[in-house]
């Protein structure tokens, strides 16, 4: 097997294109097909007792266009984008279907429940034809989780050739056990089953100094390392990949394959992070207007309770337009 080689690009300070790259692509967005907690948009402690998730705003073809266009203005080059909802293939089933968007992967993120931890898997352009069984089956996991069955499930991702499953955030503490308890979880889980995982992720909504930690990982466990935005709002995915791939299969046989990968930290993930949290608060809230009608204001986009008073309110307080 070769060895995994990532290389990194701060577009900041080099916002070069290296000859041979002929395409950007875009790895873990999210359209408003992603049910999410309170924790990212931090009201989780003030509203724990609603129980609410709320959805982000932009369309499937929204948050592709958003994407896409990023790559073209600051790589002019063409992009590739796989959006990744929680346990949902809605988004990517539903551009697949149409012309405009026919080469677009169906991708999710899967939740994987692991012990007292849980962790997230980036799994990027399922088989069309076997899409919705695969996806059946994560999400029965992820309901009823049974470690004998996550042999069977990983090794059946593995055996689609053109299919990249990405360990993403792996040290990212989400479900709050204390970082040395997440960090056995994550121990174990390498463990067991790392042989599967063609890939880790640096986060764009993570600290740099937890990526640092991701990269010294990928080295560790002789994994190559790849972008994932992990975009909720209307900012553009911060962290990207540069490839020679022209499709997205080629694109995840460089990573499976070839073991390599370029990654390229955006203007944006320079930013505050506590700053671009609190403008995709802003997105979530006020909604978007060419968003259909009853998906387009954050009461409509929140559940359990049903349209909550608290979020009427937070939607009324926000300008439509900052």
């Amino acid at each position: 097997m070769p060895i995994a080689r990532t290389a990194f690009q701060f577009f900041w300070r080099d916002c070069s294109i290296p000859e041979g790259f002929l395409t950007g692509v875009s790895l873990h967005s999210h359209t408003m097909y992603s049910e999410e907690n309170l924790e990212m948009i931090s009201l989780r402690r003030t509203m724990a007792s609603l129980r609410a998730v709320w959805t982000p705003p932009l369309s499937p073809q929204q948050a592709y266009s958003v994407e896409e266009r990023q790559i073209q203005r600051q790589f002019e080059l063409p992009g590739l984008v796989s959006l990744t909802d929680h346990d949902d293939i809605r988004a990517g089933t539903l551009l697949h279907s149409l012309q405009a968007f026919r080469h677009a992967p169906i991708s999710t993120e899967w939740t994987v429940p692991f012990g007292r931890a849980f962790f997230h898997l980036g799994i990027h352009n399922l088989p069309a034809a076997h899409a919705d069984d695969i996806m059946q089956q994560l999400r029965a996991f992820t309901a009823q989780p049974h470690l004998q069955k996550l042999d069977e499930i990983l090794d059946g991702l593995d055996s689609h050739p053109d299919t990249l499953v990405v360990l993403n955030h792996p040290l990212w503490d989400e479900e709050k056990i204390g970082q040395a308890n997440h960090a056995d979880a994550l121990a174990e889980l390498l463990n067991r089953y790392g042989r599967w995982f063609h890939a880790l992720e640096v986060n764009g909504f993570r600290p740099w100094r937890e990526n640092q930690d991701i990269i010294t990982l990928g080295q560790q466990w002789e994994l190559p390392i790849i972008s994932g935005g992990d975009r909720h709002g209307c900012e553009p995915n911060a962290i990207l990949n540069l490839s020679r791939a022209r499709s997205i299969e080629e694109f995840i046989h460089e990573v499976r394959r070839e073991r390599v990968s370029h990654v390229v930290f955006m203007p944006q993930y320079r930013e505050s992070l506590g700053w671009r949290i609190f403008q995709t608060v802003l997105d979530v809230i006020r909604g978007q207007p060419e968003t259909s009608k009853d998906w387009r204001d954050l009461p409509n986009r929140t559940f359990d309770p049903v349209r909550s008073w608290p979020f009427r309110l937070l939607a009324k307080l926000t300008p439509r337009a900052i």
